[in-house]
């Protein structure tokens, strides 16, 4: 059996890198976005999420590969990620035409959705200059060498374009190479595939993807529109979710990618868009934990929720090797991530862990 070893943190510069899309998350807070006559701007996005709650919740080292039109849009997401703590040395800067024929920055209309009406985002990403990332932009060799503990990277990025299958690939093949743990969440956003062969293609890209990456993670439908990995007895809109049937998708996906040493899966079951039951099951070493399932969790902004699961999964798999306290203190923070606006988590370590602990919403004085 294959086992999860991770590098020391004294021999490595980073413990973890993410390499993905990040665009300029504009929020109408409680209006929409149609109607709106102003936004709230933050950063986001579903990969380096993951870099920043590391970062900002749990102190690790990140950074992030990426790529923006060198323009005032492109240097504000850079002055939000530096907010954040993340490294920013890998950023690939690309000229800008002063207009955006040939390359620009991706923007994310985000609106929070309230009780029967969900949450809704409007993209405009394309011709974005990391979606033009291309197999030999990036010196991965010099990046690893440097000493990575863990890298990460996911499907929102595998879906920017027909290239970037092709650097996802050789990244991950990289890290391995260089004695890296890899992580990807499937991160299935039907409006990126739509165009461009639909749910078959997904298939086909993440099927090969999943062959290099050690962490696999998802979310209640991920795994079946990107793997074709059935999950018996969940109806269409995921009203009742049994843990039972993901347990035997889980054991399916291992049976069919053994290099997986790690399998996780968030279980949202969404009552209203206020409120959902939250939980999560993971897989390590032929055996399964699960997270303290939170039913009718209050949700304030559920986007990025998913991404904070991972961090906090990740940072559990890194410090303790313990997958039931890696699952849990990925739902605790996923919980928490999904009370405060944006993408990005603003909870703190000690949070999460009172959360872990079954702590209350009593007011701290």
């Amino acid at each position: 059996m294959i086992m999860l070893q991770y590098k020391s943190a004294e021999s490595c510069r980073f413990d973890e890198i993410s390499l993905g899309e990040i665009m300029l998350r504009l929020d109408p807070g409680e209006g929409r976005i149609h109607t709106t006559r102003k936004f709230d701007v933050w950063e986001g996005g579903g990969e380096y999420n993951v870099a920043r709650g590391l970062r900002r919740c749990f102190g690790l080292r990140t950074a992030v590969v990426t790529a923006f039109a060198d323009n005032p849009v492109g240097r504000l997401v850079e002055d939000f990620i530096l907010q954040g703590g993340v490294d920013t040395s890998f950023i690939r800067w690309v000229p800008f035409d002063g207009v955006g024929r040939e390359v620009r920055n991706g923007l994310n209309f985000v609106e929070r959705g309230f009780g029967c009406r969900g949450a809704k985002s409007c993209s405009d990403r394309g011709n974005t200059a990391v979606s033009q990332l291309k197999a030999g932009d990036i010196d991965w060799d010099a990046i690893f060498g440097q000493g990575v503990r863990h890298f990460h990277t996911g499907g929102i990025f595998a879906a920017l374009s027909d290239t970037t299958p092709d650097v996802t690939i050789e990244a991950l093949k990289a890290a391995k190479k260089h004695g890296t743990i890899t992580s990807y969440d499937l991160n299935y956003r039907p409006s990126l595939w739509k165009s461009i062969g639909g749910v078959e293609r997904a298939r086909e890209v993440n099927r090969e993807i999943a062959k290099y990456v050690d962490v696999m993670i998802g979310n209640e439908e991920d795994f079946t529109a990107c793997l074709g990995l059935e999950v018996q007895g969940v109806d269409a809109n995921l009203s009742k979710l049994d843990t039972a049937s993901f347990r035997a998708m889980i054991e399916e996906a291992v049976k069919r990618y053994p290099n997986f040493q790690v399998v996780a899966t968030t279980l949202r079951a969404v009552r209203s868009a206020s409120f959902n039951d939250w939980g999560a099951i993971a897989w390590k070493d032929g055996k399964f934990a699960e997270a303290v399932n939170r039913p009718n969790l209050e949700i304030f902004d559920r986007v990025g929720g998913g991404d904070s699961f991972a961090s906090g999964l990740i940072f559990g798999l890194m410090t303790t090797g313990d997958v039931e306290y890696a699952v849990n203190c990925g739902a605790a923070h996923g919980a928490l991530a999904m009370t405060t606006p944006g993408d990005t988590s603003m909870a703190t370590f000690e949070e999460v862990k009172k959360l872990m602990k079954g702590g209350g919403a009593r007011v701290d004085r």
